[in-house]
């Protein structure tokens, strides 16, 4: 199991796997349409980290990287069915990691469209490749999200997930009942992963940590949503990719103790799971905003805001049965995955001279 398609390829997620897999020395071919929900130059640049210049690239065009003879990267849209099933033939990949998607609740709400072409159609046509191409393990990027209404805590792949308060949240729950739709019927290992707020260098400009530190040493306030009063479950790059990366080489097995009489929705008596990945350990968001002005020593003028629609007071992930399943768990604290971001951010963002004048204000 060593040729692995990994769409999302120019995201967060994607770049910091497919650095990993290819130290691994997985031959991997990187896809991603590199859309503009977020800046593509920040999306360019993570490319030219893994050695594909932003000149070499063309549209629905295999690049190999300049830096690994392992790695090569395709530029085009899930939701391009005739370029995703002729890459299934081509390629003839052992593995799937689906990290691409519309991302974003709150956008969910301006552009609901966009959200169920890239994220049910897409995704129909890496199940369908996977069918018709005898796929090893197809692993996909599901969300916290599909908690939805839940308050029962810390939420649980055993938990009914069916109140979603966005359809970002819906879409993602749509992905886990075809994964299973397609593990039943044509015996296809999926795992489904529910990952927590990932955070740390080379982030999306969409989230918290990048909105704030941003906004703190530019001198503008930042928006603080249902007034402070809010948790999340922080989990940092890296323990995201370690444990993706445990999981590739372990595609589940039917579980022989399912019973419909009273169904377990995280296993299945086909070869389909879903994992929490979290770090299990939530944080108050005005202890995460007091972290980051620490370090960036910063007071920060706060806006103070209601709560978002589509937006959920609390996340904490049970990750038990991914210990059990990988002998892993998610450990980096907010204060070195801060400290790690905010490295990363005055160095690719800010000038020496610049860092000088916020230190001395």
């Amino acid at each position: 199991m060593n040729k692995v398609l990994v769409t999302g390829a120019a995201g967060f997620i994607g770049y910091h796997l497919t650095s990993r897999l290819i130290k691994e020395e997985y031959t991997v071919v990187g896809l991603d349409n590199i859309n503009d929900y977020y800046s593509t130059d920040l999306k360019y640049d993570r490319l030219e980290q893994l050695g594909i210049p932003r000149e070499s690239i063309t549209e629905e065009a295999i690049v190999p990287s300049s830096t690994n003879e392992n790695l090569s990267f395709i530029k085009t849209d899930l939701e391009n069915k005739r370029v995703i099933d002729s890459l299934f033939a081509d390629e003839g990949f052992d593995i799937v990691i689906n990290l691409a998607a519309q991302a974003g609740v709150r956008y969910s709400l301006k552009d609901p469209y966009r959200y169920v072409s890239s994220n049910i159609t897409g995704f129909l046509n890496l199940l369908e490749g996977a069918r018709h191409h005898s796929l090893q393990h197809l692993i996909y990027a599901s969300s916290s999200s599909v908690y939805g209404a839940n308050t029962n805590m810390p939420f649980s792949t055993k938990d009914n997930v069916d109140h979603p308060m966005s359809l970002y949240a819906a879409s993602k729950k749509a992905d886990e009942l075809m994964a299973h739709t397609y593990s039943n019927l044509f015996n296809i290992p999926t795992t489904g992963l529910r990952f927590f707020t990932v955070y740390g260098p080379w982030g999306r400009p969409d989230m918290a940590l990048f909105l704030f530190a941003e906004a703190m040493l530019n001198d503008e306030p930042i928006k603080v949503f249902n007034y402070g009063n809010m948790e999340r479950d922080f989990t940092y790059i890296d323990d995201i990719v370690e444990s993706i990366t445990r999981l590739i080489p372990k595609p589940p097995s039917p579980n022989p103790d399912w019973s419909g009489d009273n169904p377990d929705p995280s296993t299945s008596f086909a070869p389909y799971r879903v994992f929490n990945i979290g770090n299990s350990s939530p944080v108050r968001l005005m202890d995460f905003i007091h972290e980051i002005e620490s370090q960036l020593g910063v007071q920060a003028e706060k806006n103070m805001l209601p709560m978002q629609p589509g937006d959920v007071p609390k996340t904490w992930a049970d990750v038990d049965d991914l210990f059990e399943y990988i002998d892993f768990k998610p450990q980096v604290g907010i204060r070195e995955g801060i400290e790690n971001f905010i490295d990363w951010y005055k160095a690719y963002y800010i000038s020496p001279g610049e860092m000088k004048a916020i230190s001395q204000k």
